[in-house]
This record gives C-alpha cells, structure tokens and sequence, in this order.
C-alpha cells in the first residue's frame, strides 16, 4: 500500500487510550482537511451534482483534476519537473472521454457510507507492505496502522507524494519489489 483512507480505524480497547503520535497525527489531519479537504465532503456528499458539472466542463474538469495534481504531488514549486503537460492532459482527457469522473468520485460516497472501521476480530492477516511518500495526503503513524494490519514491510521513501506510481515509479517498483522478496524469503 502507499494510501490509507482517512476513515481507518483499528479495533481499540475501550480502556485503551491513543497514544501521542496519534493524536498529533489526528490534530495534523484536521488542519490538513480545513485547508485541502474541501473536495472530498462534496464527493462524500453531493458526488452526482459535482460529477454533472465537470462532465458538463472540459475546462471544469481540468482544473478539478490539475488541481489535485498540484496540491498532492512532491514538485517543489514546479509540476513540470514531475510531470509533462501531455501526461496530465492525457490523465484528464481519459476521464472527459469515458465520462468517468463520477465513478472515481463515488468512493468517497461509499466509504461515507462504510467507513474502515474495524471490529475486536478484524484484522488483515495477510502480510502487507506500505510505502510511505513524504508528500502523500496524511497518513496515520505505523503504531496505529499496525494494530489491524499485519505490517512485514514498511519504508519511508525519500520523495513522492499521492501520486506515486505516476511521479516516482521506479521508487515504488523498488519497494514493491522488496516486499515481494520478504514475503518470498518469509513463506
């Protein structure tokens, strides 16, 4: 993984308090959303009005997305060292001719609706990896993700942010291949 929802939450005890990190990650991720989360309470809330205007819009559209490009990518000041125009025209253009904004927005609805909250018996089992980008949206600390999935690999990565595949992918191949080979030397 390189993403948490912000809507995880791991199965406390209920005598259990949350640790400094924690609540210094909480306090992080409720300024953060003052400032930049503007947009997931309207996909949450209104995904079908919003969708209707940005495929009504090319330009709508493009700003909607470039935006979020801007904001959540590690550039420094300057998106054109990450990413070319072609490339993100490409990205909007895929959305504006298959009229998909409204699907990639519906999750946001959804997870509203079913949040990651996890039971006294919910735990992910299975090994997982996490890749930790330094300007990805806000991440709860490893001590709390721990405590409902089975962390075998987890890597600070010197640069990167949301979009990692996209802006540094021979860093997430890296890491992903590391993984691999620690589940494959493990099991």
């Amino acid at each position: 993984l390189n993403y948490i929802s912000g809507s995880y939450q791991p199965y406390l005890k209920p005598e259990e308090k949350q640790d400094d990190e924690v609540l210094l990650f909480k306090q992080f991720a409720q300024k953060w959303s003052a400032k930049e989360g503007a947009y997931a309470l309207i996909h949450s809330t209104k995904p079908l009005s919003l969708a209707y205007g940005l495929n009504d819009s090319p330009a709508g559209l493009c700003a909607w997305i470039i935006e979020k490009f801007n904001s959540w990518s590690d550039h420094d000041g300057n998106m054109d060292a990450i990413f070319t125009k072609d490339e993100l025209l490409a990205n909007v253009t895929l959305y504006w001719l298959t009229q998909t904004i409204h699907s990639s927005i519906r999750m946001y609805h959804e997870v509203s609706l079913n949040p990651l909250l996890f039971g006294k018996s919910d735990y992910v089992h299975v090994p997982v990896g996490y890749a930790k980008f330094p300007k990805e949206i806000p991440t709860p600390p490893k001590s709390y993700i721990e405590k409902g999935l089975n962390i075998m690999h987890w890597s600070e990565i010197e640069k990167g942010g949301h979009f990692a595949a996209f802006e540094q992918p021979a860093l997430l191949a890296n890491d992903l291949q590391s993984f691999f080979e620690k589940c494959q030397a493990t099991y």
